[in-house]
């Protein structure tokens, strides 16, 4: 069922809708979002301006391929490609 939230940036209401709501939770993800999609856009934007984001070539600790992070990984985590970060993700 969609759900009526109030945006903590800009105080507007926003749709939570049964599809965002689906995908949420394929995701794991256990909050309702707290801002609406125009904020959320401005946010990310704030935080990560497009063309300053730097990649690193790692080898993936599961299947051993080459990909790229968009972060500097410390040596005493373990770093995964695309496929294999859902994998971890999902379980």
């Amino acid at each position: 069922m969609d759900k009526k939230l109030v945006c903590v940036d800009c105080g507007k209401e926003f749709i939570y809708d049964d599809a965002e709501q689906e995908l949420h939770a394929k995701l794991g993800f256990r909050n309702e979002p707290k801002r609406c999609k125009d904020c959320r856009v401005a946010k990310k934007a704030r935080f990560n301006p497009p063309g300053e984001k730097e990649f690193t070539m790692v080898v993936c600790s599961e299947c051993g391929k080459e990909a790229q992070v968009p972060f500097k990984p410390r040596s005493d985590k373990p770093v995964y490609c695309d496929d294999c970060f859902a994998k971890k993700r999902s379980q």
